[in-house]
């Protein structure tokens, strides 16, 4: 099995015609939705972006991070801190200054930890966002453990995300810009010498690429991605907490791209909507006896994981591929 077909950087034609599909669904979806399958949907969509912002380091420079929640729920913050108490905040303000908040955290905390390697590197990151998980959650003047509430979503130009189908296409932009600038990232020279580093990392620095400079740029513009998820997950919601930045929201994050294979940004989609998906499908699982299924949800989707991890170790995404007679 060649690195490519593993990591699937050329789409399949059956990926491609799904894809097409489903964005010609998401357009229409609105219009056939009820109100409360129309936020589902959305929150996929955020849930997607961010999970595509996570691939670019995990997927495709080889960058396994546990604290990549931390950008998400700084950029709500964020959201939260500019939003006045009796109107909404202009998102065409607001949403580039939290995206560049995420990056720019990002950027700080990549200078120390792109440093180091392996279990290294994941302990690292698992530590740095437990501190500013920490913050928040310690901090009065922050919030606390309660978090903050956005009284009036952000609007502009018309433009009111109050309006759930506003908001729903809102983001079904920002999920498509994100999909095509990655995509074009990794064909890029930059995103090849990703690859390269992932590969084999002392071979690309002796060709005379700074190895380092490479992974930073590539962590700050995973943490801009997943600020641009967390703006959207805060104006959805229309609250902020300290679980935003939690392990748990990175740790379902790494799930969705494993369950949808990593390396090509289109798993990491077509995971994260399997994800939200399945989630949604075991809570509402039925009780048995004294023994409610829905309530333990985790076990079921945690046997997901391992059997999708077994049988399909490249993921969803690995199943769609056409077979070779030399693998």
């Amino acid at each position: 099995m060649n690195t490519p077909q593993t990591h699937l950087a050329s789409l399949p034609i059956s990926v491609k015609l799904i894809l097409v599909l489903g964005l010609s669904g998401l357009l229409a979806f609105p219009f056939v939705g009820q109100d409360f399958y129309i936020q589902m949907v959305t929150r996929m969509m955020i849930m997607s972006i961010f999970a595509m912002s996570l691939d670019l380091l995990q997927g495709i420079t080889g960058l396994v991070s546990l604290g990549h929640a931390a950008y998400f729920g700084l950029a709500g913050y964020v959201l939260a801190f500019m939003s006045p108490a009796d109107s909404g905040a202009s998102w065409l303000t607001t949403l580039p200054l939290a995206v560049l908040a995420s990056g720019f955290a990002a950027l700080v905390i990549g200078f120390f930890v792109v440093r180091t390697g392996g279990i290294y590197f994941i302990m690292v990151t698992m530590a740095f966002a437990q501190m500013i998980y920490y913050l928040f959650f310690d901090n009065k003047f922050l919030g606390g453990s309660d978090g903050l509430y956005i009284n009036v979503r952000p609007a502009v130009l018309g433009l009111d995300l109050e309006n759930k189908l506003v908001l729903y296409y809102l983001t079904l932009i920002c999920l498509f810009l994100t999909f095509f600038f990655l995509r074009r990232l990794i064909w890029s020279p930059f995103g090849r010498t990703l690859n390269g580093i992932r590969l084999n990392e002392h071979r690309t620095q002796a060709l005379g690429y700074n190895s380092f400079h490479y992974k930073l740029t590539a962590f700050t513009l995973a943490g801009a991605l997943a600020g641009l998820a967390g703006y959207l997950w805060a104006a959805q919601s229309g609250y902020v907490n300290p679980e935003l930045m939690g392990f748990h929201m990175s740790a379902h994050a790494i799930m969705m791209v494993i369950l949808g294979g990593m390396g090509n940004v289109a798993g990491a989609l077509i995971g994260a909507f399997g994800f939200e998906l399945f989630m949604h499908l075991f809570k509402e699982l039925p009780q048995i006896g004294e023994f409610d299924l829905g309530k333990h949800w985790q076990l079921w989707m945690g046997s997901l994981i391992v059997l999708v991890v077994i049988v399909a170790p490249q993921g969803l995404m690995g199943m769609l591929r056409p077979r070779h007679h030399n693998e």
